[in-house]
């Protein structure tokens, strides 16, 4: 393959970047829905994130649609979506604090590699399949938390799988952040100081 087609586009308008816009339009939605405990509608529109996540990224490899933007905005929902999710669920009293801190904090931890990168002359690190796995992990989980909030024998079943999954996207995530740490570093020492 040639290195103008594996090599991400200018292009604006695809359906890839289409789909991640609209899941950025839907993060005030959520926050309304899961801020009023419509909390039906929250876990269709989480789940419908999911799905518009899982078929950019899967459009934009097959059809050779990967563009600059759609690195940016499809990272960016998927953050949105984790932050407004962990506020969300901490301010209904279904995850406790400290672990909206142990994730956010990671978050800050990835924030703080970009300075060192951008003197380099790199931009954000390209996604990886730890960090990709940690957000689905985080996407399942959220939901099922969401819907074990109750009394039910659904609910029941709902609240250990969630946090199942918030066990694993959490420790998935931190991986993640250290091996953008490791990746950060390499760059940095190999790169030449720009011009």
């Amino acid at each position: 393959m040639s290195e103008q087609a594996t090599r991400p586009s200018e292009r604006l308008l695809t359906v890839p970047n289409v789909l991640s816009a609209l899941r950025l339009v839907g993060v005030p939605v959520f926050v309304w829905l899961i801020v009023t405990e419509r909390d039906g509608w929250a876990v269709a529109l989480l789940m419908a994130s999911g799905i518009t996540d899982y078929l950019d990224g899967k459009i934009a490899r097959r059809y050779g649609l990967e563009s600059r933007i759609g690195a940016l905005l499809d990272p960016l929902a998927d953050r949105l979506y984790i932050v407004t999710t962990l506020l969300g669920l901490a301010w209904r009293q279904i995850i406790p604090w400290w672990l909206v801190a142990l994730l956010l904090g990671r978050e800050l931890f990835i924030a703080a590699l970009l300075p060192a990168l951008r003197r380099k002359g790199y931009g954000p690190l390209p996604v990886h399949f730890v960090g990709k796995a940690a957000t689905a992990c985080l996407l399942y989980a959220f939901p099922l938390l969401l819907l074990g909030d109750g009394d039910s024998t659904f609910a029941a079943v709902c609240r250990p799988l969630g946090w199942g999954f918030t066990w694993w996207g959490t420790g998935l995530y931190w991986v993640a952040g250290v091996m953008y740490a490791v990746q950060t570093t390499r760059l940095v020492r190999a790169a030449p100081a720009p011009a």
